[in-house]
């Protein structure tokens, strides 16, 4: 077993489980963007939604652009610093056609998903919606409720499928609570 495997404490959200929830919210996604005047851009979220993304999209049967975005309100650590940076942005001469849905991994402080709406709402998109695997309600520090949500988690911190600890455990194929003892020497 590698070293990453003996770092999770527990399997949170199985292999199983994420292909039900990428399979069930396809079918919401298929259904809502159904229609000639849609052009359905899904918009990733990097690093973490990565994985996300590309099993959703595969999924999804109605047709669909890609492009991404980066973004962060985490600094060095597990604590959010509640500032929302841009660092890979979207630019697209076409935004005033686009039906964006945001894809994230995780939605914790509800701060940089409730901002990206805004921010691409401003920028002149014909619609925003957001799509998370990971719903932590727990943790909100801004009112914000995803349109399509894949499960609530309690308020533990998780790694894996694209979700990472200082870059590391993204390739576990399932989300798995990471052991205190590796992230509580900040």
């Amino acid at each position: 077993m590698d070293g990453n495997r003996c770092e999770i404490e527990k399997v949170l959200v199985s292999e199983e489980e994420i292909d039900s929830i990428t399979t069930r919210i396809a079918a919401e996604i298929d259904r809502d963007y159904a229609g000639e005047d849609c052009q359905l851009v899904l918009l990733c979220i990097l690093k973490g939604s990565i994985v996300f993304m590309g099993d959703l999209m595969k999924k999804v049967t109605v047709p669909l652009e890609i492009d991404c975005m980066k973004v962060s309100s985490y600094g060095a650590g597990t604590q959010t610093t509640g500032n929302v940076n841009i660092h890979l942005d979207l630019l697209r001469p076409d935004i005033d056609k686009c039906d964006i849905l945001i894809i994230e991994d995780i939605i914790d402080s509800g701060v940089t998903l409730s901002y990206l709406k805004k921010y691409l709402i401003g920028k002149g998109a014909k619609s925003v919606r957001t799509c998370t695997l990971l719903d932590k309600p727990s943790r909100r520090k801004v009112e914000f409720t995803p349109d399509y949500c894949g499960t609530e988690i309690p308020d533990e911190f998780v790694v894996g499928y694209g979700l990472d600890y200082d870059e590391k455990y993204r390739a576990l194929p399932y989300v798995g609570v990471l052991h205190p003892s590796v992230y509580s020497k900040e």
